[in-house]
């Protein structure tokens, strides 16, 4: 390492919670994560070994943004005055016209802050540290990494929506997210799949958040999401897939308002309503009660019926790689998908399944399958820095 080399800092907050890292090059330095913000706030924080590292003091703060005045007087006494060279920052949705990771200004924030309606869980806590950052520390570089970038390799046809052309001129189209996971695993198939690196490789990005991606030679060329996060597998508290009609059943018969249907399809939704129990899978998955077994058997019937749309769209499967909390930790909702997907040549080997892998099917299967955990911060890390020493 360079001890004279600035470092990078990554930011992806949520409603309650920041995340942040810093690299020098592409060697973690440290992470951590502050939660319960708002309620209940702490913070921890590791180095590069995963060791426990002593915390900031970071005070009460009421949202994520709240964080950063304390977090990062903190970081630049903890790197012994080594500067970050820029900060970069999750952005959730691009819309049409970010391909790449861009500069933020106050003029992109106001750009950005338009499409907060398609990503309501996301947005606003994604944009809420920029502006922090502008206001507290100007001079540091900040570039918003976009999840809806990596899919823009989508071919138009896979984009389209049957509807009157003149509301896709205006952006109503599918536009795909957890980009930036898809473009980790993309990168790392080389050297953890090379079998399938350049094959035909449906992506289970399986969390809280849950979506599937078809890969040809790394490149995304379908995705479960569309317009918005809401699209494609049920997740924790979202919904996935719904006919439209739901929607307008919804305000015209049951006289919901919009916002009233937002908070239902995006918080009461999911495995959470489908159960009635939790949001989260590890409680599903411990408990008896046959509300969540059904939940759990919806959410493996979706995602096996997800993965047999995207092998129509490449044409066959090679192999398909389970990643995110759910889909790198919860060994029966593999076994689940790849019971149900062994139609496509997947053969599970259950002692590598209850190891997690990395390669989870037997050797002679048709189709390989593996479990690679994912590094979003990394991407945005490897983004910010190309673009700073571009000088944009």
């Amino acid at each position: 390492m360079n001890r004279d080399a600035p470092m990078l800092g990554v930011i992806n907050a949520g409603s309650s919670s920041l995340k942040f890292a810093v690299y020098d090059e592409e060697a973690l330095v440290l992470s951590g994560q502050v939660d319960g913000i708002g309620v209940h706030p702490g913070i921890r924080v590791a180095g590069a070994r995963s060791e426990a590292i002593d915390a900031p003091d970071i005070g009460s703060p009421a949202t994520p943004a709240d964080v950063l005045p304390r977090l990062l007087p903190w970081l630049r006494e903890r790197l012994g005055g080594r500067p970050l060279a820029a900060l970069g920052h999750r952005v959730v949705h691009g819309g049409a016209s970010h391909t790449g990771p861009a500069r933020i200004t106050p003029a992109l924030l106001r750009e950005l802050a338009d499409l907060a309606p398609l990503a309501p869980l996301h947005m606003p806590h994604n944009l809420a540290p920029m502006r922090a950052v502008l206001e507290h520390a100007p001079g540091l570089p900040q570039v918003a990494c976009f999840d809806t970038a990596f899919h823009r390799t989508v071919p138009e046809v896979a984009q389209a929506f049957a509807i009157p052309r003149d509301l896709a001129a205006k952006g109503v189209r599918r536009y795909g997210f957890h980009g930036l996971s898809y473009e980790y695993i993309a990168s790392a198939l080389p050297s953890a799949a090379p079998d399938i690196a350049q094959g035909r490789v449906v992506v289970a990005h399986l969390g809280n958040g849950a979506s599937l991606c078809a890969l040809q030679e790394g490149r995304s060329v379908a995705t479960t999401m569309g317009f918005s996060a809401l699209d494609g597998l049920p997740m924790g508290t979202r919904c996935g897939e719904l006919d439209a009609g739901v929607v307008l059943y919804l305000l015209e018969r049951e006289a919901m308002s919009t916002s009233e249907i937002e908070d239902l399809l995006y918080r009461r939704s999911g495995m959470l309503g489908l159960s009635g129990v939790s949001s989260d899978f590890r409680d599903l998955l411990a408990s008896a009660d046959p509300r969540a077994r059904f939940a759990l058997e919806v959410f493996v019937y979706r995602v096996a019926r997800g993965v047999g749309s995207l092998a129509a769209a490449l044409g066959g499967l090679d192999g398909m790689v389970f990643t995110a909390g759910i889909g790198e930790h919860a060994a029966p909702v593999r076994a689940a998908v790849c019971q149900a997907c062994a139609w496509l040549g997947i053969e599970l080997d259950p002692v590598a399944n209850a190891s997690h892998g990395p390669r989870i099917s037997c050797p002679r299967a048709r189709a390989a399958a593996y479990v690679i955990p994912t590094d979003e911060n990394l991407t945005i890390a490897r983004h910010t820095r190309a673009l700073i020493a571009e000088g944009r």
